[in-house]
């Protein structure tokens, strides 16, 4: 995907200071480069899914670090890549348990306060209508649709059912409202 420099780095910066749809344009303009790359990799649609999400997460997380001298989507896939590899290592080495330290992660939030169009047509939607199209959804992207919509959970309490880190949860709700708005879209321009 060619993306102008110029509107890249805007959305970039604004993504540095928090703007929700600076995190949406990236998020949008690079997962199907992601994914194929750990497609490729892993040649399983889940775990390419779940890497993309942890490779968005940590994009986020660490975006201050970023310097414009690379190419944004150079750094995305080593990121990516990185995390891969780590995984590798981990069910190579056997490890069964979690030894991460909360406390000490720092985690920088993602501003969630206008609603966007996915929101709008979520909340548009008949009840049974909409559960349906839930249902097309993949079970992890259910998940986090009923939790933060049905069961009205915070971020935080989504993270601690999901035993997931904050940005993950926030990443894999942004790439579920988009599959779902996309659904939903699908179904209205069939029906027209």
């Amino acid at each position: 995907m060619e993306i102008n420099k110029t509107p890249l780095s805007a959305q970039i910066e604004q993504a540095k200071t928090g703007h929700q749809a600076a995190y949406k344009f990236l998020l949008d303009s690079f997962w199907g480069d992601v994914y194929a790359f750990q497609l490729k990799r892993t040649r399983n649609e889940y775990d390419a899914e779940e890497i993309t999400i942890q490779t968005f997460s940590r994009a986020f997380d660490k975006l201050n670090t970023y310097d414009d001298k690379f190419v944004f989507k150079t750094w995305l896939l080593t990121i990516s890549k990185n995390i891969h590899i780590d995984l590798v290592r981990k069910k190579n080495a056997s490890i069964s348990s979690r030894t991460e330290d909360e406390s000490s992660e720092s985690i920088h939030r993602i501003a969630d306060e206008t609603p966007s169009i996915e929101d709008i047509l979520i909340n548009e939607q008949h009840l049974a209508q909409l559960l349906s199209d839930i249902k097309q959804l993949k079970p992890p992207y259910q998940e986090v649709i009923n939790l933060r919509y049905f069961q009205e959970k915070t971020y935080k309490e989504i993270a601690a059912k999901l035993d997931e880190p904050l940005n993950n949860v926030k990443v894999k709700l942004l790439r579920a409202k988009k599959l779902l708005s996309q659904i939903i879209e699908s179904r209205r321009s069939g029906n027209l």
